[in-house]
């Protein structure tokens, strides 16, 4: 039997995903980056982009994750993710929705925090639109 790690990913509302995985590929600060099992100890920050998950038979599964933390320590993956949904579970016409009120927000934005604050939602609305346009997997 393929041995692989237990992944976990949890939102601030519940825990999304529990499983045993054979690798993710998760969106870094720094890009893209893959876990497999016996990975070295890594905390990172994770943006908005796609998560994709093969299951232990390499079956993969694709996510809009909104950004957060990945840790990964002794076969235990962590991810603590902003938001996370399923490309089918993506209404298009809100995200779109969402993406044109960040961008008039962002015009206006009047100081640094609420130019950071705006930009993030269109960053993340961004994303939900690429992954709902295209699910395919990362690798």
């Amino acid at each position: 039997m393929a041995e692989g790690f237990h992944l976990t990913v949890l939102t601030p509302e519940k825990a999304v995903l529990e499983m045993e995985a054979w690798s993710i590929v998760a969106p870094g600060s720094a890009g893209y980056l893959g876990v497999l099992r016996n990975h070295a100890p890594l905390i990172t920050t994770l943006v908005p982009g796609k998560l994709t998950v093969k299951d232990l038979q390499q079956k993969p599964q694709v996510f809009a994750i909104g950004g957060g933390f990945l840790e990964v320590s002794r076969n235990h993956v962590t991810i603590l993710a902003d938001t996370l949904e399923n490309p089918d579970e993506i209404d298009l016409a809100d995200a779109m929705e969402s993406k044109d009120y960040a961008e008039k927000r962002l015009k206006a934005a009047e100081n640094p925090a609420e130019r950071e604050e705006y930009q993030a939602l269109l960053d993340r609305s961004l994303n939900r639109i690429r992954v709902k346009r295209d699910p395919s997997p990362s690798v």
